[in-house]
């Protein structure tokens, strides 16, 4: 079965390129539309895509970050008529592992191409690809998917990690799944908060003090620096960490030393670092906010966690997580939801991400009491008032409006007709997005939805889903 597929526009140029790697044992399938290659991808395991950029249906650098999201995960080697350089910067960013232009050079495209299948043979075929202590992260969506591969390989890995994204999108989680995943699981985890970092105390606490360093230096102390030695020094919100501090942390990072405070004499510590922050660290180095050699220092292996909007198939699984959680905490009996009340979660936006919902669900079941379902009235009223707000930004036309106006009362549904309705498009929706997903797999479909084989064509057969 062919490992590489062609994606171009031009089928000439498909088909030469086919023939050309048939020669050096390299079989390859093509298609010359995006539509037709997302279907491909999902029923095959390629393990590289050469990307072109001549496509009718669709911008390809659109589509290369959920492309990398494949299953298979392939790579992505883009081949562009242009010389663009912000393209060729655009098309690393989002994942691929090479940007290369028309006319092609063959000997280096054979050489991009055996490297990536021998990377991808290696990654997930030698083991990177194993069993992970997820340590409570949550959620099988592709996004999360994608991220649990970068920690898998950054925890197989001693080089420093740069974990970003919003605020409550679990980067301190992540990092912890670093650590305990990683060879250095038996040590510590130190946890530096850079924006609870005192100037004047700084480099006291990081680095400690010798006695008699000052007048109430009675005592050494360690500093955090040295409490990581041979674990994980973990700085939180590093965008942070003072210009000052920026420098000397630096020079800590070049030789894993330092020296305390009052000391005269360096001290080792083997540690590794991994650092998270929320801010544009980008931004900051070109207005000077942030030193430009420590950013290359930090950023040995990326890893960006998507916002929980970008998410919305992970809500309904951390919402039974946090119902339990918070249920055995608050030591009450385990509550179910309806569909309503997931539907109001999934419609809104989340700006404070995975914290905000687990809060969300904490106040909901203190709201709720000794009710046995949390309906969306159990939610805060600000969260209500903006899913609110936001329907009616989404809604209808005025002519629409006006049509909604002149319906006889008699025959506007009741409450419990419309939620049926409403839960009925909802599962039908989930279901063809299913098929889409799995290619038409049913019995991968049947894995991913949780449910048995009979009961999948109960449901494909009660919503009129075709199988083709």
């Amino acid at each position: 079965m062919a490992e590489i597929l062609i994606i171009d526009g031009d089928r000439s140029f498909t088909q030469a390129l086919g023939k050309a790697l048939a020669t050096h044992g390299l079989p390859t399938a093509d298609c010359d539309t995006l539509s037709r290659a997302m279907g491909l991808l999902h029923t095959g395991d390629y393990k590289a895509v050469l990307l072109g950029d001549d496509l009718a249906d669709g911008d390809s650098l659109a589509y290369l970050a959920t492309i990398r999201e494949i299953p298979s995960f392939p790579e992505v080697i883009v081949i562009s008529r242009s010389r663009n350089p912000d393209m060729a910067e655009l098309a690393i960013q989002n994942g691929a592992w090479n940007y290369i232009t028309k006319p092609l050079n063959m000997q280096r495209l054979l050489v991009l191409i055996r490297r990536v299948i021998e990377y991808h043979e290696e990654r997930y075929s030698g083991g990177i690809r194993c069993s992970l202590r997820r340590s409570g992260i949550i959620g099988n969506s592709r996004l999360l998917q994608s991220c649990l591969d970068t920690l898998a390989h950054a925890a197989s890995s001693d080089a420093n990690v740069l974990i970003t994204g919003e605020t409550g999108t679990g980067k301190e989680l992540f990092a912890r799944a670093i650590h305990k995943n990683s060879e250095r699981a038996a040590n510590s985890f130190v946890v530096v908060d850079c924006a609870a970092l005192p100037d004047t105390l700084a480099e006291n606490l990081l680095f400690g003090h010798e006695r008699g360093a000052y007048t109430s230096a009675d005592r050494n102390s360690v500093g955090l620096v040295k409490q990581a030695d041979g674990g994980i020094l973990f700085l939180d919100e590093v965008g942070e960490l003072p210009l000052s501090m920026q420098k000397v942390f630096l020079r800590v990072l070049e030789g894993r030393s330092f020296r305390p405070v009052g000391g005269m004499k360096e001290i080792q510590s083997d540690f590794r670092l991994v650092a998270a922050t929320n801010r544009n660290l980008e931004a900051m180095v070109e207005k000077d906010d942030f030193r430009r050699d420590l950013f290359y220092r930090l950023r040995g292996i990326r890893m960006q966690l998507p916002p929980l909007r970008a998410m919305t198939e992970d809500i309904n699984e951390l919402t039974c997580k946090f119902i339990q959680h918070h249920s055995k905490r608050l030591k009450m009996a385990s509550k179910g939801f309806s569909p309503d009340f997931l539907d109001a979660l999934m419609n809104y936006e989340w700006p404070g991400n995975i914290r905000e919902l687990q809060n969300t669900i904490e106040q909901a079941l203190s709201r709720a009491g000794k009710e046995s379902i949390l309906y969306p009235r159990h939610l805060p009223r600000a969260i209500r008032a903006e899913i609110a707000r936001r329907d009616m930004e989404k809604g209808t036309s005025k002519e629409e409006h006006q049509d909604h106006l002149r319906i006889d009362p008699q025959d506007f549904p009741t409450l419990k007709e419309y939620r049926n309705l409403q839960y009925e498009e909802m599962e039908k929706r989930y279901l063809l997005n299913l098929f889409d997903i799995t290619g038409g797999d049913v019995k991968k479909s049947c894995e991913v939805a949780g449910i048995s084989r009979a009961r999948f064509y109960v449901l494909i057969k009660q919503h009129g889903i075709s199988r083709d």
